[in-house]
């Protein structure tokens, strides 16, 4: 019996040693991703999932861009009581006293009916135009931050499942609600689930794909955002009053509604939970649709359980925004990407804007600018793997300053040249947001991606939101050099803060807010003690 007794000690410390070691490679001493191992890096499972949930970008596309062709700035005449047209005038002379005007004849000659001519938000009523247009991009800001710390709480299908419906119901209510004041309800409840959407497919995509595949799947996911941005166009074109352009942008969410039914709860997600039991059934389904042979998923997710559990990850914990600025190194590479974010927001919205400014007409030149995204989109997925996140993201950043510099000594007269520099800004741009997206998808821990996410796009909401202001700056002759110098000195900030941003290339995902704190830099011996310390106050 003693004989046995030390036998079945001594396979318990060999497999508890081995539990120790499960997360070590053992050649390079990196950590060994549970999640990759068992279900494989990509093979048909990702494809389906990230190929549906890729979908979700074109309403993303149409929602947040359809403003445009909904509410344009109208060419109007106001019609005085005695019969007379007096064009572009706000006031009219009634028996020598200059009066409001009470009633407007537009021309509708490319749109019969838009928000602003259905309710004449035009002279004294303009400013409820721009408040629509601002309380739309609070609503995506306001989706972003909720449902990203939604999705960390609850997980990620739920969140992604619900901002869909309520996509669907509010977005259908904007064309049937014959009071504006309803309108400025319903309209930023529509983007709030917009922004939901956005934060929460992106996450499942970046948390079911092995870390080679995170580029190419990024730029899928972007893609569709470009088309759905140039589709627009033609759905403008072909539904001209703005109502049944609003159900002909909501109506395909119908078919997002079997996100229920083909996308998985993210096993990552289930196993920072503790829910490994679920976790395990997602993730044999996934092997078996792959084709993943002699793993044993069981013992896979044990071993990776009790290697977070030695890092204090608490099946209880409650993810927070504090996370993220709590400890030093986090808070240097959280504030760098938010501001990266921010100027993406506001350079891809802002020169987009500038863009149109060219003249012309209305549904080529939004086409024009959505298909300049999708040569930035491709260039990216190159660069990413060649050049690393890092370099590609300075490289372009830099790309769209100096395009957009460049741009205030080139005179009105060449316009060919002032249009190939805004393109060459929306590239650099649309480079710097497929690149954002996935360097923050691998920067921060497992336990607040959603939220650091949802956070990185609110700051792009942000900078969007603050967009159209920069554009305005040059509308007055004597200021047409604000704009560009704006969309140019922002994103070389930009690419100077990335200096306190790593790596993540070919990086493991981190898990636990201690491996956010350490990944990116060296812990040396005598900085051991402050790394206890750290993770004691995590």
């Amino acid at each position: 019996m003693e004989v046995n007794g030390k036998e079945s000690n001594g396979k318990h410390l060999l497999s508890s040693e081995k539990d120790a070691e499960v997360a070590k490679d053992a050649n390079h001493g990196e950590e060994i991703d549970a999640v990759q191992s068992a279900m494989g890096s990509f093979g048909r499972w990702q494809l389906l999932v990230c190929l549906a949930i890729s979908l979700v970008k074109f309403p993303v596309a149409w929602h947040q861009l359809g403003i445009v062709f909904m509410a344009p700035q109208p060419k109007f005449k106001c019609i005085a009581p005695n019969g007379t047209v007096d064009k572009y005038n706000c006031y009219v002379n009634v028996s020598d006293i200059q009066e409001p005007c009470t009633e407007w004849e537009y021309d509708k000659s490319i749109f019969p009916e838009t928000i602003i001519t259905q309710w004449d938000l035009v002279c004294g009523q303009s400013f409820y135009a721009d408040t629509l247009q601002s309380l739309l991009m609070f609503g995506v800001l306001l989706g972003n931050i909720v449902f990203g710390s939604l999705s960390d709480r609850y997980g990620r299908k739920k969140p992604l499942v619900g901002s869909v419906v309520l996509q669907l119901v509010a977005g259908i209510g904007c064309a049937v609600v014959p009071w504006f004041p309803a309108l400025l309800f319903l309209k930023p409840l529509s983007a709030f689930a917009t922004g939901g959407t956005m934060v929460t497919s992106y996450v499942i995509c970046m948390e079911i794909v092995g870390t080679k595949w995170r580029s190419p799947i990024t730029v899928l996911y972007q893609i569709p955002y470009s088309l759905g941005h140039m589709s627009l166009a033609g759905l403008a074109y072909w539904f001209r009053h703005w109502e049944h352009l609003q159900i002909a942008m909501t109506a395909p969410s119908i078919i997002l509604l079997g996100y229920w039914w083909v996308v998985p709860e993210s096993p990552r997600w289930l196993l920072a939970m503790g829910r490994q039991k679920e976790a395990c059934r997602i993730l044999k389904k996934a092997a078996k649709l792959n084709k993943v042979k002699d793993t044993d998923i069981p013992d896979m997710v044990r071993r990776h359980c009790l290697h977070q559990n030695s890092k204090n990850t608490a099946p209880n914990y409650k993810p927070s925004f504090v996370d993220l600025l709590k400890t030093p190194n986090m808070r240097k590479k959280s504030i760098a990407i938010f501001f990266n974010w921010m100027i993406c927001g506001m350079g891809l919205f802002g020169i987009t804007q500038y863009l149109g400014q060219v003249g012309g007409d209305i549904f080529v030149n939004f086409a024009v600018s959505g298909a300049t995204q999708i040569p930035g989109n491709i260039v990216s997925l190159w660069a990413m793997s060649a050049l690393g996140r890092k370099t590609t993201l300075i490289s372009s950043n830099t790309m769209t300053g100096i395009a957009s510099l460049m741009l205030i000594g080139v005179p009105k007269e060449i316009a060919w040249l002032r249009l190939l520099l805004a393109c060459c800004g929306i590239v650099g741009m649309s480079v710097s947001f497929t690149t954002v997206y996935l360097f923050s998808g691998e920067l921060f821990p497992t336990v607040v991606r959603n939220i650091g996410v949802g956070t990185c796009s609110m700051s792009a909401r942000i900078g969007s939101m603050v967009a159209p202001f920069v554009v305005s700056l040059g509308l007055k002759e004597t200021r047409a050099w604000m704009p560009p110098t704006v969309f140019g000195i922002l994103p070389l900030l930009g690419a100077l803060f990335c200096y306190y941003l790593p790596e993540t290339a070919g990086c493991t995902l981190p898990e636990t807010l201690e491996d956010g704190e350490n990944f990116g830099k060296k812990i040396e011996a005598p900085e051991r003690l402050k790394a206890a310390e750290i993770e004691a106050a995590l």
